[in-house]
């Protein structure tokens, strides 16, 4: 292969540059999607943790890039229209949140090294937020903040990013936060006098282009803690939705919005008790129903179809009914988009009620069982409970009338 025949990846020098032009010097495919490969290019291909740059070629959506043996394949939405030339636009709006992402991981992870000798073990830029696993056991909200305080004043010292190029036999004399994944001539983005990595992204010149950079979430991995976090307009526009949304809590309970958690508070612990008020309710509301039913019951079996109403509570109410009296108790319900079969029986009465699930359960295309003296099922066809349940009563009234 030929110099020639090799892309020249201008994004490398100089990510600003979003429109282009350059010349075909292949039409081919990648993965079984048409594609073209460019003399020279600004789009940036996957790698690194970081995805692909979009845009278009000559108007046609170029929908991912790749590299491979020094040659960039764009990927496109449709087959290329035999031009010799193309005239390339890159989403500028996508490059530099990438640059911005990019650029404040190097900062993080520099900052877990600093603050807590915490190396960096992987890094995704992700389409909503990006990831970084850092080499921790443990972490504490105290010390998250003190690296998101050190991060940021980073940012705000408008420090220079700068590339370099590097043989890799001089690589020893560059501090490098990390040994490289590659040999050869290696590139080395420096943010002045703070962190050298070896690294083949997009960046922006100076650190306060990266804007806010803010952790949003953290959870443990292979060992490891795996921190969320946003950069630049990611981090702005998550500051405008969660403060939204905490005025409008705000607003609702007529607080104000540093009142919030405390107000939160509050309402849970309220939550808390009128659930343990509403349980004694609720069990004292079954019993009585429970009474209901055996006092207009005509015999041992007890039949009833239920709607909307929570498992539980039939189950809760047909154990109720069996020590009221010797009652077999035959409940169906149907709730959201499941039927469900409750059947109950008194210790007096000696009826295995297992024996109705092989041909009470195909009729609610259902599974269950249980004990000799409580079944459950649960199906999804509704419109046989009726029948399961009027069956399950013909074979209870039948072992009944033979005792």
């Amino acid at each position: 292969m030929t110099d020639t025949e090799k892309t020249k990846k201008l994004y490398i020098s100089d990510p600003y540059t979003w429109e282009f032009e350059a010349r075909v010097i292949e039409v081919t495919e990648w993965d079984g999607h048409p594609a073209v490969v460019l003399e020279k290019t600004y789009f940036y291909p996957e790698g690194g943790g970081q995805p692909s740059d979009r845009g278009t070629l000559n108007g046609i959506p170029v929908t991912d890039v790749q590299e491979e043996d020094e040659r960039v394949y764009h990927v496109l939405e449709k087959a290329w229209d035999s031009s010799p030339s193309a005239a390339g636009r890159v989403d500028g709006g996508r490059r530099f949140d990438h640059m911005q992402q990019h650029a404040g991981q190097h900062i993080l992870s520099q900052v877990f090294v600093e603050l807590f000798d915490g190396a960096t073990k992987s890094f995704h830029l992700g389409e909503e937020v990006s990831t970084l696993e850092i080499a921790l056991k443990n972490i504490t909200d105290e010390e998250i903040e003190a690296v998101e305080k050190r991060a940021n004043a980073v940012v705000f010292s408008n420090l220079e990013i700068r590339s370099r190029l590097v043989d890799e036999k001089d690589i020893h004399t560059v501090p490098l936060r990390r040994p490289p994944q590659k040999a050869g001539l290696l590139r080395v983005i420096e943010i002045a006098d703070f962190d050298y990595s070896a690294c083949g992204g997009t960046h922006p010149l100076r650190t306060g282009e990266i804007g806010p950079i803010k952790i949003i979430k953290w959870d443990r991995v292979r060992g490891n803690l795996r921190f969320e976090f946003l950069c630049g307009f990611r981090a702005v526009r998550d500051y405008i939705q969660k403060n939204r949304s905490i005025q409008q809590i705000a607003n609702s309970l007529t607080i104000s919005d540093r009142e919030v958690v405390a107000a939160f508070s509050r309402l849970r612990e309220d939550l808390k008790e009128l659930r343990k008020e509403m349980k004694v309710l609720r069990t004292k509301l079954l019993e009585v129903e429970a009474e209901e039913f055996h006092a207009a019951s005509k015999g041992p079996v007890i039949q009833e179809l239920f709607k909307n109403r929570e498992e539980d509570e039939i189950r809760t109410l047909a154990l109720s009914l069996i020590r009221k009296a010797p009652h077999v108790v035959l409940f169906g319900l149907e709730a959201g988009e499941r039927g469900h079969l409750v059947f109950a029986r008194s210790d007096e009465i000696d009826i295995d009620l297992r024996e109705l699930v092989p041909f009470v359960s195909p009729l609610i295309d259902g599974r269950g069982g249980g004990q000799p003296s409580l079944v459950q099922m649960a199906g999804t066809k509704m419109e046989g409970l009726s029948e399961a349940l009027a069956a399950a009563a013909a074979y209870v009234n039948s072992q009944l009338s033979s005792c």
